[in-house]
């Protein structure tokens, strides 16, 4: 019968120069424990509020840099009931526009990517360039009254972290002051040093922050996921709330403390050990000791294998840096690898949404780029497995969606595992309120 050698977890005490920080912020001391209402989840009235109030004022996620490497790339997608392209300019810049022909609205694009010497609307032939100018006006005598306007309407985007985001406020604050104060935390793991290789887009029988609040706290770890109890302390976490943004540090490597009797060592770990290129038979050490040794092994072999992860410090070699940059987009971010959701609304129904997923996998310097990105893939519920831990949390929402519009129920009621939840409310409210 192997022990478990402690019960808190053993964090790094200093964080890399330079590197992610580290540091515990604790969440506000106003959040209070008051019941969040159900109506939130389930009312049209709060979700037209969310689209006047909150979406047309944040930055959102438009897709991946490396999507538009040259001029003439696009991505065209979709939040709610508008849809946006965002093209590579021919001087390297970027801009975005709302994807409709100023003449009848007719869309200009299908969503997804593509390059375009032009933008031409299907339905009478109006184009525009890249830059959102017009090129093109067939038959202009019959318009007596001229040109409607100067081209497409244009809306802000930026680039952060090699990731392209755009925003519906024209007046809206700088991306850089929008991610504040984690714009240092997520550039030490090097996205540009990964390429894309899962891309799906699901629907989902749920609101969206039904699915935000599904990665958003470990409570459920051991209900929904009790494999993942071999693997991950769902317990002993670092939960930080910032600003508009959060993230909780969780442990892998090591079995939670709901486990209490470990015979040997559980097959999750002996598989992290192999990945690690570590023999699990002739480990000798206590269970809870294997987290630091994989640690030290993948830090002492990074260089052989191609990776750098100078940047890097020992935790984030195992563990699950898992942030939410409000309001939309979950990042659970490893060393090798980040998995990337973004929460979509409906356009009109408060009891469906989007989800959108992305596994981006590091490159090492001497591996072979993919000479195609992966399909997009649209699908319907239960079409296609996301992966076991995600069907599991995907088999839940639309139960708890259902039992919200229950006149039994009233709202949530969290607990301390679930703070980033009611921080994520209080953040919300802030843009409603004003």
């Amino acid at each position: 019968m192997l022990k478990k050698s402690y019960k808190k977890v053993d964090r790094v005490k200093d964080a890399v120069s330079g590197g992610t920080p580290i540091d515990h912020v604790p969440p506000p001391d106003d959040l209070g424990y008051d019941m969040i209402p159900k109506e939130r989840y389930t009312s049209e009235e709060y979700m037209q509020r969310e689209w006047t109030h909150m979406w047309t004022k944040v930055w959102l996620l438009a897709g991946l840099a490396q999507d538009l490497a040259e001029a003439g790339d696009y991505i065209c997608t979709e939040i709610g009931r508008e849809s946006v392209i965002v093209v590579r300019q021919k001087n390297g810049g970027m801009k975005a526009f709302y994807n409709v022909c100023m003449h009848r609205g007719n869309r200009l694009v299908a969503e997804g990517m593509d390059n375009a010497e032009t933008f031409k609307c299907s339905y009478h032939g109006w184009e525009y360039g890249r830059d959102g100018r017009f090129v093109n006006l067939p038959n202009g005598e019959l318009f007596p009254q001229g040109k409607p306007c100067k081209g497409l309407v244009e809306l802000p985007c930026g680039e952060w972290n090699s990731l392209v985001f755009f925003s519906l406020d024209p007046d809206v604050m700088s991306l850089e002051e929008y991610m504040a104060p984690i714009a240092g935390h997520l550039e030490p793991y090097h996205f540009e040093r990964m390429v894309v290789t899962k891309d799906v887009t699901i629907e989902w029988s749920c609101n969206w922050k039904a699915s935000v609040d599904a990665f958003n706290e470990t409570y459920h770890v051991a209900a929904t996921h009790p494999q993942l109890l071999w693997y991950l302390n769902e317990m002993d976490i670092q939960i930080d709330c910032y600003e508009r943004h959060s993230r909780y540090l969780v442990p892998f490597g090591m079995t939670s403390p709901q486990i209490k009797r470990i015979p040997e060592i559980p097959p999750p770990l002996k598989f992290m050990m192999h990945e690690a290129g570590l023999d699990p038979a002739s480990y000798e050490g206590p269970v809870d000791g294997i987290r630091k040794t994989v640690q030290k092994h993948l830090r002492e072999t990074a260089g052989e294998k191609g990776f750098d992860f100078s940047e890097l410090n020992d935790d984030q070699l195992t563990d699950d840096f898992n942030y939410l940059v409000f309001p939309n987009l979950t990042f659970n971010t490893h060393a090798d690898h980040l998995m990337l959701f973004r929460h979509r609304p409906h356009p009109s129904d408060p009891n469906k949404m989007f989800f959108d997923t992305w596994t981006i996998q590091y490159i090492v310097d001497d591996e072979e780029l993919p000479t195609r990105r992966p399909r997009h893939r649209h699908v319907k519920e239960g079409e296609k497995s996301l992966g076991m831990v995600i069907d599991q949390d995907g088999g839940n929402l639309p139960k708890v969606q259902a039992g919200m519009n229950s006149a039994a129920y009233e709202g949530l009621w969290l607990g301390d595992l679930e703070v980033r939840i009611r921080h994520f409310h209080q953040t919300l409210d802030s843009y409603l309120e004003d």
